[in-house]
């Protein structure tokens, strides 16, 4: 029966998330125990302190938040195999739990995009992994249309203090950028620093900044004043993997590994970025129509039946102040809405393209190729729930 510590931040959505998956796996092969060391345990008794407790308690593995300074190796040289959850920077002596970020920062982009969005900003950490990727995801996609000219960045340099608000410098950030601005946060935890400074300064969400979190937690996105909109990551697969490849270690220290990778799945959107920006009146009307029937066939002249525009009038506007074709855009929502069913269904894929809309198999694979840069059924492997 494996004995593993678990030494991570379980008031945080991620850790328990992460727990299901180790959980999920333990009940489907030899049962586990567990041990949930509190974050505090390592703060009191520091590193050398979880090593000596992980000796005597004889654990066959470790799961933890480790410092890079932390001499991660004596686990093996003890018989204990750990795994590393991201922290601050990625290990190269034991495997990790890690994250496609730069994916996670385009996905944030690509939303804001699709909401006419031309100001953009992020809020996050230097030097930490997560956070610099994320922010380099979502200038990597934002550039894609020329738009980073229009890009501000604010990074807080300590990530000891998170607790810490620098109310002074933010608020004064906060305030020269230009509005309105889609402003994605590296974590949701800061998705609700800035929605408190917003209400500080008299800034609107999300009409003045449209805000946006990563990791979906609904204590924290429900908490924040509006509701906070935030990307969901399948964490809870990623803990299912992390437990399989411990397993795996624990029966052959000496066995390949690779780092686990926990994907970005789709956005969910609440009161903070509950609008479009396009600065056409009539392409927001066009916008908000379209995502209110995404679910159903439309033609462009449904489009020309809300706003005084001719169909070639209303294509060339919409192309200009969006970036994208109609046709272009409507389809991305779909490839949208295909994925998002592809992770909690259990549906054939080919049953979920009638239902949704589109014809041709090969060509609803190429498109959604092209968008999420793999094909329908590995996206679905790489996502769903194991």
């Amino acid at each position: 029966m494996p004995r593993v510590i678990l030494l991570t931040d379980l008031t945080e959505e991620y850790a328990k998330n992460l727990l299901k998956g180790i959980v999920r796996y333990s009940k489907k092969h030899d049962p586990w125990v567990v041990c949930k060391m509190p974050f505090s345990y390592r703060v009191e008794h520091t590193f050398e302190g979880v090593l000596k407790w992980a000796k005597e308690w004889k654990a066959d593995g470790i799961i933890a938040q480790f410092y890079n300074t932390d001499n991660v190796s004596v686990f093996r040289e003890n018989g204990i195999i750990a795994i590393a959850q991201d922290f601050k920077a990625r290990f190269t002596e034991i495997p990790n739990i890690t994250g496609a970020h730069r994916d996670t920062g385009k996905m944030g982009a690509d939303y804001f995009i699709r909401k006419g969005f031309k100001n953009f900003a992020f809020y996050g950490f230097k030097d930490i992994v997560w956070s610099s990727e994320r922010c380099e995801g979502f200038v990597e996609e934002i550039s894609k249309y020329r738009m980073e000219k229009h890009f501000y960045e604010y990074r807080n340099s300590d990530f000891n203090k998170l607790w810490y608000y620098e109310s002074a410098p933010l608020m004064a950030w906060l305030q020269k950028l230009p509005k309105p601005v889609a402003l994605m946060t590296c974590d949701d935890n800061q998705g609700h620093h800035i929605a408190e400074l917003c209400k500080l300064c008299g800034i609107k969400i999300p009409e003045e900044v449209a805000l946006l979190g990563v990791d979906n937690d609904e204590s924290i996105c429900t908490l924040s004043d509006p509701p906070l909109s935030s990307i969901n990551q399948a964490v809870e697969k990623g803990g299912y993997e992390t437990a399989q490849l411990m397993d795996k270690l624990i029966k052959n220290p000496n066995a390949l590994y690779e780092d686990i990778v926990v994907y970005p799945t789709h956005v969910i959107t609440r009161q903070s970025t509950n609008i479009y920006a396009a600065n056409d009146k009539h392409i927001s009307t066009a916008l908000h129509y379209i995502h209110q029937h995404t679910d159903k066939k439309f033609r462009i002249e449904d489009l020309t039946h809300l706003v005084p525009l001719s169909r070639r009038l209303l294509e060339n506007r919409f192309k200009q102040e969006i970036g994208m074709s109609i046709y272009t855009y409507v389809t991305n929502l779909r490839i949208e809405r295909f994925a998002l069913q592809l992770i909690e269904s259990n549906t054939s894929i080919t049953e979920i393209i009638d239902e949704i809309g589109f014809s041709d198999y090969k060509n609803i694979s190429r498109l959604f190729k092209k968008v999420k840069g793999c094909t329908p059924s590995k996206f679905r492997a790489q996502n769903a729930i194991t």
